[in-house]
């Protein structure tokens, strides 16, 4: 591919922006307080432009006019939690719909129901000795 000042500028918009973000900005660092620890999650979008041209002139061949630019959103969506043993994940937006809300319980539905067939499997274990 042919360098052009173009190239440098998308370049030069994209190193910066690579600097700000990074794989801790999705996932953060985890918070422990007391026997529980939280661990941020944030959704990332970002966009970036460019461009150029050269310019027509009879004195100089290299006139060159161009920009470039980007911008970053960082939203924290959800935290997960680990609290005695067991992780879920609580989202910070509101919900859409009755379905999301639905779907975002699953995981915890899931918990409750391991729970309750682990105390009746005992209750049988017990009575069978």
């Amino acid at each position: 591919m042919k360098e052009t000042p173009v190239n440098r500028i998308m370049e030069s918009t994209l190193e910066k922006m690579r600097e700000m973000v990074d794989t801790s900005t999705i996932i953060g660092e985890p918070m422990v307080t007391g026997d529980t620890t939280l661990i941020p999650v944030s959704k990332v979008s970002y966009g970036f432009t460019s461009g150029g041209t050269d310019l027509p002139s009879k004195q100089n061949k290299e006139l060159f006019g161009g920009a470039g630019g980007g911008g970053i959103s960082i939203t924290p969506v959800a935290f997960i939690v680990i609290q005695n043993g067991k992780c879920r994940m609580m989202q910070i937006n509101n919900y859409t719909s009755s379905a999301d809300r639905a779907i975002a319980m699953i995981p915890e539905l899931l918990d409750k129901l391991t729970e309750l067939l682990d105390a009746k499997n005992a209750d049988k274990e017990e009575t069978a000795e």
